[in-house]
């Protein structure tokens, strides 16, 4: 059911989709329930033990006790067996983590430590505000902690949405016209064949390093 709900979320859909590269060439392909079409398999610890849920599954897999106190080690190796199932360098689904917000979680941690600092200085005298001084600083210094890290949270995804934008763009047309101008001012062969002697020197130097 867990897989389900997630495949069938438009939202969680369109953000797995949004990290797709861009494709240069379009193609047909026949959609058939493999095990490269679109799902999600999760890994889950319940009462002790680890389980896997594959949306192409009848049911739940179950991966045996965790023995140690981080279920995330236990879970490691058995991603670890499936993405070597693959060939170095393919690239057939996405590794993700389902975690709460960071920057909602420390908004709500900021607005608690608020609603203390508010409490403590607006005790019914100084003498008792003075007796939570050292806790009314430690708090101060917890917000200003949360502000930073919502700070740097927000520059870390505008940073992310600039890499995917760039990521996804098309660079051919780009690409297409420069090797046309570099044609026509002849400067092409030139650039082709000072590749090709590198390329040529690069694979000397590693055969007589391996030699």
């Amino acid at each position: 059911m867990k897989g389900l709900t997630l495949s069938n979320s438009k939202l969680i859909r369109q953000v797995h989709n949004s990290y797709a590269r861009q494709q240069v060439f379009e193609y047909d392909e026949k959609s058939s329930k493999s095990e490269d079409s679109y799902h999600f398999v999760g890994y889950i610890p319940i009462e002790g033990r680890l389980y896997e849920l594959d949306g192409l599954k009848p049911g739940p897999i179950d991966h045996g006790a965790i023995t140690t106190s981080d279920w995330i080690e236990a879970v490691r190796p058995v991603i670890q067996k499936r993405i070597s199932s693959y060939n170095a360098g393919e690239i057939h689904f996405n590794l993700m983590a389902v975690v709460g917000d960071k920057i909602m979680m420390t908004e709500s941690k900021m607005k608690h430590l608020n609603d203390e600092l508010t409490q403590l200085t607006s005790e019914n005298s100084m003498e008792t505000a003075d007796g939570h001084a050292a806790r009314i600083a430690l708090i101060q210094t917890e917000i200003e902690h949360c502000h930073e890290v919502i700070r740097l949270e927000n520059n870390k995804r505008n940073k992310f949405k600039i890499e995917n934008t760039r990521r996804k763009h098309n660079y051919l047309p780009f690409i297409i016209e420069m090797i046309r101008i570099l044609a026509a001012e002849e400067k092409l062969m030139p650039l082709v064949e000072t590749a090709k002697k590198k390329m040529e020197d690069k694979a000397k130097t590693s055969q007589s390093t391996q030699g």
